[in-house]
């Protein structure tokens, strides 16, 4: 594991390591040949296929911008690519435990409780990933022969796994290149297949008597629960409630991640309820990670650990203090400003606290600032943030629910300016009567000469923003030239950049890319199955005919995201729901980029709030506090940004007068 130990060291001083994981070391001998082909093979892979990945599209703009000639077996191979570099990087992310989780319930279990969740865990995980491989590579039928022994032979001959979805895709051709989709599908298979090996060998290395115990509990309930299937298809509409309400509720609080928590739910569900082949899952997973706007998700996130370690995000941060700094609590201003300008551009809203944390910190400290005062504003300010473009989830909201992602862009800028404001104001309320350091004001000089030297990395946001916002690139070709814009300045400009940086960069991405869009085919899958339910119809009729109409809709809209961005994080809960909440909110009379940009700061709210908020224990992670410590100080920033998102469901204009 002396590599692993080499990559930390050399991100040491980027605040975008993520410490918060665990790279497991086994002690068998066939763990220790799993994780050194994860670690000498997969992740390598994995940031190899990203590295040509951003070449390849580079290439395409450069063909598309310059020599008019646009490269149509780009998108394919593109697409191709980044559906293996994803199951790559979701592997390497359960290796290192790093798929989003709920842990305020787990965290607070004796640890003897919280050692039986994770193996039980484990072997739901196991129990999943044998079903999802058997459900690709094995018929939905049973081929009709005349005996046994044709039977076999078709075996041996690969005709009985034809009529398979993996077999099936083989005879599927991509339109440009002319070679099977199967490659593309042998992505999902190998990166099952290796995370079935990784939770296998984690239950090998835990107490072994315990986890028979607990397999052989697993086993009898998954026997129960076939022989019962009868029950199960008389509870008509209450097995929704079951699966995808108790059954996902259970599996998030004993710490499974989101993702597995999606997939096993919707796994049973049609394999209990359902007679639909379990393959459909598969086939939904590769749909919800087969979008082209979706290859924007690793190129942000890579961009943003490039701004980090080229020196941008510092000197911007130095340029807003020299301006603002002097004031009476104004490193709180400079804080909300640095937040609104860095983030949405790293796909990861730790990484954007991380980058303006470790700079501001140590210097609002010695001012006198309290830390819990420093974490509650950077928390609350992580929420705002995820409505200025070009942030993922408004990238991913418009993928997932049709919408125009340049008209999102437009729409989140003065919504996030608001709630910006609403933060400024009650930090400057609660800084009266503190006994400051004061500083000196920054000569006008020295304000002109900050700008200057921040100007290169000044312009970035605002190039992104203007490109996609006017609609002359894409989300995925301006975050291509943004990356090589940003290289340029950390080589030639600012020269910080260290180029033995690059690789452990690019593992980071993979994994961080790999765990966001497991969760997006999960979440895809399962709202399928909700689909096909006709739970969208029956929430859309009941919804429709609510009393109040469209005020009513919006403030039972604005409830339910703030406890699904509590429980669920950003990402599966705008995948998950919205599909099916915003065709009911144009039934209603609500605009959908309206609608869309209320529904997304709601989430975000309780992402960042405690109890459950995720996103708040992050910036405690991020600040070195404690969460106790700053859950009082964080409520009246959370009121600020409550109050900001009723006045923006309030008046319609503010999010689409600019549209």
């Amino acid at each position: 594991m002396a590599e692993v130990r080499t990559e930390e060291a050399v991100l040491q001083e980027s605040p975008h390591s993520r410490d918060y994981g665990r790279s497991q070391r086994f002690s068998t001998r066939y763990g220790r040949a799993v994780d050194a082909v994860l670690n000498y093979v997969v992740d390598p892979a994995a940031a190899a296929i990203l590295l040509f990945e951003v070449c390849l599209l580079a290439v395409a703009v450069f063909a598309r911008y310059v020599m008019h000639n646009a490269l149509t077996w780009g998108d394919e191979l593109a697409v191709v690519l980044f559906l293996w570099m994803t199951m790559l990087g979701a592997t390497s992310a359960f290796r290192r435990d790093e798929h989003m989780r709920l842990s305020a319930v787990t965290s607070r279990l004796h640890p003897r409780a919280a050692e039986i969740c994770d193996i039980l865990n484990t072997v739901l995980i196991v129990i999943f990933t044998i079903e999802l491989l058997i459900a690709v590579v094995w018929p939905s039928f049973i081929p009709e022969t005349s005996s046994l022994g044709e039977l076999l032979k078709s075996v041996f001959t690969g005709d009985f796994f034809a009529s398979a979805y993996f077999g099936q895709e083989f005879t599927d051709l991509l339109p440009a290149m002319q070679i099977p989709r199967a490659i593309a599908t042998g992505g999902i298979v190998f990166g099952v297949a290796m995370m079935l090996l990784i939770a296998l060998c984690r239950l090998v290395e835990s107490e072994r008597a315990l986890t028979l115990k607990i397999v052989a509990i697993v086993l009898a309930a998954c026997v129960l629960v076939y022989l019962g299937r009868g029950l199960f298809h008389g509870l008509g509409n209450a097995n929704l409630v079951l699966f995808f309400v108790v059954f996902v509720a259970v599996e998030i609080a004993i710490g499974m991640p989101i993702a597995f928590a999606f997939g096993i739910a919707t796994l049973n569900y049609l394999g209990v309820v359902t007679d639909l082949p379990l393959s459909v899952i598969a086939g939904q997973m590769d749909q919800g990670m087969s979008n082209q706007v979706l290859l924007a998700v690793p190129l942000f996130v890579l961009l943003g650990l490039l701004i980090e370690n080229a020196g941008i995000s510092k000197r911007l941060i130095e340029a807003i203090s020299a301006f603002c700094g002097h004031l009476r609590g104004g490193l709180n201003i400079v804080l909300v400003v640095a937040m609104f300008l860095v983030s949405g551009i790293s796909g990861s809203k730790l990484a954007d606290m991380a980058a303006v944390a470790p700079v501001l910190f140590p210097e609002m400290e010695r001012r006198g600032y309290a830390r819990s005062e420093m974490i509650a504003l950077l928390s609350t300010s992580g929420a705002m943030a995820e409505l200025i473009p070009p942030s993922l989830v408004l990238i991913i909201m418009g993928t997932v629910c049709n919408l125009s992602i340049q008209s999102l862009f437009t729409a989140g800028l003065l919504p996030a300016a608001l709630a910006s404001v609403a933060l400024v104001i009650v930090s400057h309320w609660r800084s009266r009567g503190i006994d400051y350091l004061m500083v000196p004001r920054t000569p006008w000089a020295a304000r002109g000469k900050a700008l200057w030297v921040a100007l290169p990395g000044l312009v970035l946001p605002f190039i992104i923003r203007y490109f996609v916002v006017e609609g002359i690139a894409t989300a995925t070709e301006v975050s291509t030239i943004g990356l090589i814009y940003t290289l340029i300045v950390g080589v030639f400009v600012y020269r910080e950049f260290e180029w033995r940086r690059m690789y452990p960069m690019l593992r980071e991405t993979a994994r961080l890319t790999g765990a966001i869009m497991l969760i997006i085919s999960m979440a895809t899958a399962m709202g399928w199955a909700l689909t096909q339910s006709g739970f969208a119809a029956t929430l859309s009729e009941i919804l429709s005919h609510a009393s109040g109409g469209a005020p009513a809709f919006l403030a039972l809209s604005i409830i339910l995201f703030i406890v699904l961005g509590s429980v669920l994080e950003g990402v599966p809960a705008i995948v998950l729901f919205g599909p099916l909440l915003f065709p009911i909110a144009e039934r209603v009379g609500v605009n959908e980029i309206h609608y869309a940009i209320v529904t997304l700061l709601a989430m975000s709210i309780g992402l960042f709030a405690p109890p459950f908020g995720v996103g708040y224990y992050g910036a405690c992670a991020v600040g070195k506090c404690e969460p106790d410590a700053a859950a009082l100080a964080i409520l009246p920033y959370v009121l600020a940004l409550l109050l900001s998102v009723i006045v923006i469901a309030a008046i319609p204009w503010i999010s689409t007068g600019f549209l």
